[in-house]
């Protein structure tokens, strides 16, 4: 469907235009035209779907610009999607000269103090410091008509429901409530129930939220195999722009190191990093000075980031969801990309339950031996020598050339530009990798050679831990210390305390 057709403004059209897009995405065509009627909406929609424009065009053709009032609210569950959200929304309304305010953690509170006092209509911010500013009174919502809960199951994950109720008490019953979410769980549905009024709901099909435009492969290997193998993918895959999962923040640090003493341009993001430092590593990401971005689940959050050509989970995720999360971040606005998952021989069971969620198989990949490595390294390098000719522009160069061609067979000469072009192989630098613990084994898909079973996630087959006897409460134990503490750690950053840091 055609944006001319969802009833939009002509001067969000115009703005539509201009940014060389026609066809709405699925959540668009379904959605806007009920928000413009003014229900209350949920929208499950993978990040990358375009859910942003979903429901920042609506609201800013209901916005009343000769009201200096907050007319809109949207709260994300991170700095960097409520900067980019900010953005977004200011350039789809710059034509019709909606103000749109940006207030979240690690920021200066007076700059944001000052920006509000200059009556923006629309306001985006983290949990956190929203309440900083409505307990400030430097933020008010009685004139509220639309209230916009972004990235739901992600604020969830984070802590910050309490947060979002006690900002949702300030805003007025008569509102609009808009609620999006790649996932929805059970905590998420009961929050629909307290907030919203008759929802409407429209879900993405199962085979567009996985993105069918992801190819979708695991490898299966030893934790100490596995970056090796990822380098050697590079050489085989030519990835363009890159986004590496770490399960832990050590991993992610030692990951990073790795890649830059290898020669690729690589940086790392998780949550003890200053949000100074994410902004400007990202930056360089979204500039295309950086190939790689190596990061953790916590921290890679709510980015919205064009152009991901692949996707390696260099370590399989804990949350199935997170797997969807993860490969959102490629294959968007209709173009191919390449997810890849490293298994360890115990943690095939989380791969097949990935798979029962997203409804499709991964297919297996072989990784790449010496030789395919070597041709890949070659095929870069004959890339380089093509764009080189095609550019045409090297004349200065033709006399030193026909000197060599007097000492040289055109055999030879061509095949040392060929060496000198191509990459080496980045094997050949030593990189130690702390191994990491596997995650618990679940029984299930060991009894039937691969299949489904009960493996995975949610707690396998109760009789085969049984036969562990007193095992099974040290697994139960560590079970839970794996997938809560590493959460902790990670989320300290990620969510602050609203007494105590003020997000």
């Amino acid at each position: 469907m055609k944006f001319n057709e969802l009833g939009l403004a002509p001067e969000l059209l115009s703005t539509i235009e201009r940014s060389g897009f026609e066809e709405a995405t699925p959540i668009q065509a379904q959605t806007i035209p009920l928000m413009l009627q003014g229900k209350d909406v949920i929208g499950q929609a993978q990040t990358g779907t375009g859910k942003t424009a979903a429901f920042g065009l609506p609201i800013l053709q209901m916005i009343d610009t000769t009201d200096r009032n907050v007319q809109a609210l949207v709260i994300s569950p991170t700095r960097e999607l409520a900067v980019q959200t900010q953005e977004e929304l200011y350039k789809l309304g710059a034509d019709k000269h909606v103000k749109v305010q940006a207030v979240y953690g690690g920021a200066d509170i007076r700059r944001q103090i000052r920006g509000l006092a200059d009556h923006p209509q629309i306001v985006v911010g983290t949990p956190g410091r929203l309440l900083d500013h409505l307990n400030r009174h430097t933020l008010k919502l009685a004139n509220l008509k639309t209230l916009v809960l972004d990235e739901a199951d992600e604020m969830l994950d984070m802590g910050f429901i309490e947060d979002i109720e006690n900002i949702v008490k300030s805003a007025p019953e008569t509102r609009q409530t808009l609620l999006f979410s790649a996932t929805m769980p059970a905590p998420i549905m009961r929050l629909t129930d307290t907030f919203m009024h008759e929802p409407v709901t429209v879900k993405i099909k199962s085979k567009e939220l996985t993105a069918d435009t992801v190819d979708q492969y695991y490898v299966r290997s030893k934790d100490f195999e596995k970056f090796d193998i990822m380098t050697r993918l590079f050489d085989v895959q030519s990835p363009e722009l890159t986004l590496i999962f770490g399960r832990t923040k050590r991993r992610v640090d030692e990951l990073t190191r790795g890649l830059k003493a290898r020669g690729y341009r690589a940086e790392g993001i998780h949550g003890d990093l200053t949000q100074q430092k994410r902004m400007s590593v990202l930056r360089q990401f979204k500039a295309g000075e950086l190939d790689f971005l190596v990061a953790t689940d916590v921290a890679a959050r709510g980015l919205d980031i064009s152009g991901v050509t692949h996707v390696y989970n260099y370590d399989i995720p804990q949350d199935p969801d997170s797997y969807v999360h993860r490969i959102g971040r490629t294959g968007r606005a209709g173009k191919s990309g390449v997810s890849v998952t490293f298994v360890t021989p115990n943690e095939v069971g989380y791969l097949r339950t990935i798979e029962d969620l997203t409804k499709k198989r991964m297919m297996p990949l072989k990784p790449p031996t010496a030789k395919e490595a070597f041709l890949g390294q070659v095929s870069t390098g004959l890339e380089t020598i093509k764009a080189q000719i095609e550019a045409d522009d090297f004349d200065k160069y033709e006399p030193m050339a026909e000197g060599l061609l007097e000492q040289f067979t055109p055999l030879q000469l061509v095949s040392a530009y060929l060496k000198a072009v191509s990459p080496d192989d980045a094997a050949t630098v030593p990189v130690k990798i702390t191994p990491e613990r596997p995650l618990p084994h679940r029984g299930g898909y060991a009894r039937n050679n691969g299949g489904h079973g009960n493996g995975g996630y949610r707690g396998g087959d109760r009789r085969s831990n049984d036969r562990r006897g007193g095992n099974r409460e040290g697994k139960r134990q560590f079970d839970k210390s794996r997938r809560y503490s590493e959460k902790r750690s990670e989320r300290s950053n990620a969510k602050t305390s609203f007494k105590k840091h003020k997000d």
